[in-house]
């Protein structure tokens, strides 16, 4: 009752509760010394000051600069936003992309971070179908949920679409605000913890998205999977859940192991072989029906096609940047074998559903991609060595 007392005369409503009860004192002890129009006029610049908290956040100032945690303001929330307490975020090499200066959508100073689950801890005025308190996710494309793309279903290339770590400031810090809540957000199962979940917004969604709805693959058809980092790992386990034939290719023996016990029927280590494409099109007797880059390479995209049969479908999931945008593809292959070239960007919300279904009950298991957990410092110094490809599996601050 008092907490109604008090937000109905400050005009202030969706506080957490440690702060009523510093308002609340605050109120009682200027009731005492005042009236209560001075109590309510010095209580409003006392929540004030007490709401303008700050946290940390991992920020670079230039790109391919330094990366250092600094406390700065946490977020509010836009009318149809809402304010995450990060649990936990995924270390992806779109964000190392991000810091390299690949992608136009950054404002410096930034913080990068796209992958993430935590909870709700602010609401903005126009959030319907979500409360304070609730465990989330999102894909890290949000649609407006208003444009012809976003009308036809397809969130994941929404023509006014935000992406945090990349619009504005992403889950590297403490808090992040993501908009469009009303139609990104995805309510965690309890079955699935905050750090599994954290690996699922881009690389995980991403490669279920590649497979199962533009690769529409099948049971016993072959897939090619070149470059086994988080998107590769992600797209073999499903391509197996599937019930595919996996070819895994990649340059580390050690990423390779992983890959099989992910479901790989054969490894090709492309740094002691010269002759990838033969060697998928005889391990696939004739080439693979579906084949994925998920890299990112001028090397790999030209692989992925080459190596398909006739009929077959390229998906393109690696970022071609840094100069690789308008790459050589075998257009003759192309045209003389029916070939598909299909990209995949991201994943709906609204399809997350049938992929978490499918993790809750076993089917898939993206905890088996997580290396292992990290603080937010020492995710300073590994997003600069992604590039590096130091890493087997996939890393997972959680630890602000």
């Amino acid at each position: 009752m008092c907490r109604a007392k008090y937000e109905k005369c400050v005009g202030i409503t969706e506080i957490e509760p440690e702060y009523v009860e510093i308002a609340l004192w605050c109120l009682f002890m200027l009731y005492k010394r005042s009236h209560l129009l001075s109590s309510i006029i010095l209580l409003r610049i006392t929540f004030t000051i007490v709401s303008q908290r700050v946290m940390r956040a991992a920020i670079f100032h230039q790109y391919q600069g330094d990366i250092n945690i600094h406390n700065v303001s946490d977020p509010s929330p836009k009318s149809h936003g809402v304010v995450i307490k990060v649990g936990a975020t995924g270390l992806c090499r779109s964000d190392w992309h991000g810091w390299m200066g690949h992608d136009s959508d950054i404002i410096l100073p930034h913080v990068p971070g796209h992958e993430l689950a935590g909870t709700i801890v602010a609401l903005g005025e126009g959030i319907k179908n979500f409360k304070i308190g609730d465990r989330v996710t999102v894909p890290f494309v949000c649609g407006c949920g208003t444009c012809e793309q976003c009308n036809s279903g397809n969130h994941q290339v929404c023509d006014h679409q935000s992406q945090p770590g990349f619009t504005h400031w992403g889950s590297f810090a403490e808090y992040v605000a993501l908009d469009f809540a009303d139609t990104n957000l995805v309510k965690i199962p309890n079955e699935i913890n905050d750090v599994t979940a954290a690996t699922l917004g881009c690389r995980f969604i991403t490669s279920y998205r590649a497979i199962v709805a533009q690769g529409q693959v099948t049971e016993g058809q072959y897939v090619a999977i070149h470059g086994c980092g988080g998107v590769g790992l992600s797209a073999i386990m499903i391509a197996h859940a599937l019930g595919a034939q996996v070819i895994a290719i990649d340059i580390k023996e050690e990423t390779l192991v992983l890959a099989k016990e992910l479901g790989a029927i054969h490894t090709i280590n492309a740094s002691h072989h010269n002759h990838i494409i033969d060697q998928v099109k005889d391990l696939t007797k004739g080439g693979a029906h579906v084949s994925v880059d998920a890299l990112g390479s001028p090397q790999t995209c030209f692989n992925s096609i080459a190596n398909l049969r006739k009929r077959g479908k390229h998906i393109q999931v690696g970022l071609m940047v840094g100069g690789h945008e308008e790459t050589k593809i075998p257009m003759e292959k192309v045209i003389a074998n029916e070939l598909e070239i299909i990209g995949s960007h991201g994943m709906q919300a609204h399809k997350y559903p049938e992929m978490l279904d499918m993790i809750v009950s076993g089917k898939l298991h993206p905890e088996k991609l997580i290396e292992k957990t990290i603080n937010l410092e020492e995710a300073t110094r590994a997003l600069p060595n992604m590039n590096k490809f130091e890493s087997t599996g996939v890393l997972v601050i959680n630890s602000f």
